[in-house]
């Protein structure tokens, strides 16, 4: 058995301007930012969100600007492996930290770690 949940709304900026893209989506949804730089390396910046909200990022990238969702899971391989039966493909690996899948649909999205202290609410469980 294991658990998994929507995590994080991530809006994949195409853009030298990270600062810039947060100020512009914290205007559009209400939501203060939290941080420009979440890991030190200048490439996420999150707005802030209710615990019971999925978290909202901003993410600086090399490719064209998209949204992806991320998917948390108390257990990444059990998490993919039921994916992949939905119809879901593996992408790539990001150290033990997070799979970048593929729907049937061409969405990429990713299954990752836990992302807050507390787990729940709103879990789904899968035996």
């Amino acid at each position: 058995m294991h658990h998994s949940r929507l995590c994080t709304i991530v809006i994949d900026c195409e853009t030298d301007d990270l600062a810039g893209a947060a100020t512009f989506w914290s205007h559009a949804l209400g939501k203060s930012i939290v941080t420009l730089d979440e890991d030190g390396d200048g490439k996420y910046a999150r707005l802030a969100t209710a615990d019971d909200e999925p978290i909202i990022l901003l993410q600086r990238v090399a490719h064209d600007s998209r949204v992806h969702l991320d998917i948390e899971s108390d257990d990444l391989e059990a998490e993919v492996q039921r994916l992949e039966k939905l119809g879901a493909t593996r992408v790539s690996h990001m150290h033990d930290r997070w799979w970048v899948m593929q729907a049937p649909s061409g969405h990429r999205f990713c299954v990752v770690r836990p992302q807050r202290e507390r787990f729940g609410p709103h879990l789904n469980r899968w035996e």
